[in-house]
């Protein structure tokens, strides 16, 4: 069980990971269920790959069981930090829906926890605050996963130490766009005292530069890259 650490202590390590991962690209390693590539095994492979490729300044991994492997898999090689989640369920508030489930992502060594912060009701009727806390004894930083700014104002309220536009266009009262929400990044940027990072149907390096221009400490990109599946989907659409 990870030590209780000290908010003095919380806030020093918080700003040097940050400025770790600041201006830069963010790999998200996953896939659903059902892909050939649905395994620990893969996904810390596919992270391995990433990063001796990149290198990434971070990488974001889903499930515990794929936070170890990817640890495990990428120790020798300088690891970057990772951000980790829990998808638990297909519908409403399944990233990390519970303070439950962020503690078990934070000690499966996930330095940063990204969890649902929109509006919806969480699934054990619980604050959102009470997540928030839970991390922050852990010693780790909490990224606010958000759909619309309200929402990230509200996250940053709460103490989450970064706000994420992950869930824009994925909540029945938010933009729904085919690319990435630019607009929702800079303004989040523009009234956030915290970092944030952009998310979301990122499909080229283009956009991943324009999200930074919009105000974002850094970007988020996953199918693009990880996902040979909807990659070659793209290919063959556009030869058809």
């Amino acid at each position: 069980m990870t030590e209780v650490t000290s908010d003095e202590d919380r806030s020093d390590g918080a700003k040097d990971l940050l400025e770790t991962v600041r201006g830069g690209l963010i790999v998200s390693c996953q896939a659903p269920p059902g892909d050939p590539l649905r395994a620990p095994a893969h996904i810390a492979a596919i992270a391995a790959s990433v990063v001796a490729g990149a290198p990434a300044a971070g990488l974001r991994v889903q499930g515990v069981d794929d936070i170890l492997a990817v640890r495990e898999a990428v120790g020798d090689m300088g690891p970057p930090p990772v951000i980790g989640l829990w998808k638990d369920g297909a519908e409403g508030v399944f990233i990390t829906p519970t303070a439950a489930h962020a503690v078990a992502v934070a000690d499966a060594g996930a330095e940063i926890v990204a969890v649902d912060a929109t509006a919806r009701p969480r699934p054990d009727g619980r604050p959102l605050s009470e997540t928030v806390e839970a991390v922050h004894a852990r010693g780790r930083l909490l990224m606010a996963d958000v759909s619309t700014v309200e929402e990230g104002v509200a996250a940053a309220g709460l103490g989450a130490d970064m706000v994420s536009t992950t869930l824009s266009g994925y909540t029945p009262y938010s933009r729904r766009a085919p690319g990435p929400d630019l607009e929702l990044v800079a303004e989040l940027a523009a009234r956030l005292d915290v970092p944030v990072f952009a998310e979301g149907r990122f499909h080229t390096p283009e956009q991943a530069r324009a999200a930074l221009d919009a105000g974002a400490w850094g970007v988020v990109v996953g199918g693009a890259i990880t996902a040979p599946a909807a990659i070659a989907a793209r290919f063959a659409a556009a030869l058809d």
